[in-house]
């Protein structure tokens, strides 16, 4: 006999699949219902099944337990033009206290070819302490001395260490590769993934989700016997790229940041800009909807009247109002050009989340008088750093795939031990270097 959070989570797709969005809202626990509304989940679900067409096939959930009294449901959606998983945090009454829409496991996750796995170990660590403490995963290089070493911060959503998204695991992908090429690497479970109520506690910010955790690492990366501790870096994917200036402002003993993809528009220009670019993907009265949903949330995060008040539920992605009011007044490209530390930033040319027009050039414009900081393009990848041909859309994410090669080698090498000598050579060099690759 079915449990009854598997009989719920079933049952939130069939609504889903037939647009009864109020009815999957009667559904949400009080907390949830506070976050999310229906016309947000109906936006929501129309910019991830827009190009996907209608469901034909709702597979068999799987379970695995997820915090206190609750059940995580992943059920798999087959529609006419790909699929999808509709992740579902269950209680034992059948009540959501979190939802979110995921790429389809259609296969499971290979070692890139460029990770040569007899050159490295692994150990599992804990991160933090306390109630929110996280599990993670330390990958140490066999060599001997002192390696250098790299915090890998996952970007915006309850992501876990490897970042995975359908049969892709680009953080796992980047540990790996980095660790065979000598770099020590500790990736770990963000704070919102092991400890999905914390988004829901009064005043939760950007901040929050990062900083206690990305500081946490460090500090435990730099008591370790293996690792030299003034070589500890901090690398940022996306929003993780984002606040990485905010974390190496709260502890200074970050030798250096690579920022992957780092969006520096504000968020909530991007994320319209981001679902009107799906909606000429795939047009249609659903995105359209969308479009305008979104637009109009937008504008409410840009309103002077913004409060910590404001519901949730106005607001774009369901973030509390704190979140955005954090969001609001932290300029990324600012802090990182107040952190005097080398930097490394990288760019996938057919990234449309995080864009060169709109982002790098700002990355561009703050930092052009810094010597010791690097920003290179690769071409052809997208925004998990896959490479490809043709525009970007969210179906390529369903595909196994690894992070480019080449951008393995760019950020091993410029963590290289004798890269202090190449950043004092580089400083007779004009500011901001840019290199393209393809």
């Amino acid at each position: 006999m079915e449990s009854k959070p598997i009989r719920s989570a079933t049952r939130v797709v069939d609504l889903a699949g037939s647009g009864r969005f109020s009815e999957i809202e009667e559904l949400f626990a009080p907390r949830l219902r506070a976050v999310v509304s229906a016309e947000t989940l109906r936006a929501a679900w129309a910019t991830e099944t827009g190009t996907k067409g209608p469901i034909l096939e709702i597979g068999r959930p799987t379970t695995e337990p997820h915090g206190p009294n609750l059940v995580r449901v992943s059920v798999p959606v087959t529609c006419e033009h790909g699929g999808l998983t509709v992740v579902m945090s269950v209680d034992d009454t059948g009540m959501l206290h979190g939802l979110r829409l995921a790429p389809p496991a259609t296969a499971s996750w290979t070692p890139p070819p460029y990770a040569t796995r007899s050159r490295f170990t692994e150990e599992e660590v804990t991160v933090g302490a306390g109630p929110l403490a996280v599990p993670g995963t330390l990958t140490l290089p066999r060599r001997r001395g002192p390696r250098p070493a790299v915090v890998l911060l996952a970007g915006g959503g309850p992501f876990d260490r490897d970042a995975t998204s359908g049969p892709n695991k680009p953080l796992k992908d980047l540990a790996w590769g980095l660790a065979g090429r000598g770099v020590a690497v500790l990736r770990f479970d963000k704070v919102t993934h092991t400890h999905p109520d914390v988004a829901a506690t009064p005043g939760f910010t950007m901040s929050d989700e990062y900083v206690p955790h990305a500081v946490a690492a460090i500090r435990l990366l730099r008591r370790h016997s293996a690792v030299n501790a003034e070589r500890v870096f901090l690398l940022g994917h996306s929003m993780g790229g984002k606040v990485a200036p905010r974390v190496a402002a709260a502890e200074p003993s970050v030798a250096g940041l690579v920022i992957l993809a780092g969006d520096a528009q504000p968020m909530q220009h991007a994320a319209v800009r981001v679902v009107r670019y799906l909606s000429t993907v795939n047009p249609g009265p659903d995105l359209e909807a969308a479009v305008a949903l979104v637009a109009e949330q937008a504008a409410r995060v840009d309103s002077p009247e913004l409060s910590a008040s404001t519901p949730a539920e106005d607001l774009p992605f369901g973030f509390p109002a704190p979140y955005w009011l954090d969001m609001r007044g932290y300029e990324p490209v600012s802090a990182a050009a107040g952190v005097d530390k080398p930097m490394l930033i990288l760019q996938g040319g057919r990234d449309y989340q995080v864009t060169v027009d709109d982002d790098l050039a700002r990355w561009r414009r703050g930092l052009t008088h810094r010597s010791d900081v690097t920003i290179r393009i690769h071409d052809a990848d997208d925004h998990l750093f896959f490479p490809g041909k043709g525009p970007s859309t969210p179906t390529d994410y369903e595909m196994p795939q690894h992070v480019d090669p080449a951008v393995i080698t760019d950020i091993a090498e410029w963590l290289a031990p004798d890269r202090g000598k190449l950043t004092r050579f580089r400083r007779f060099l004009p500011a901001a270097v840019i290199r393209r690759r393809s």
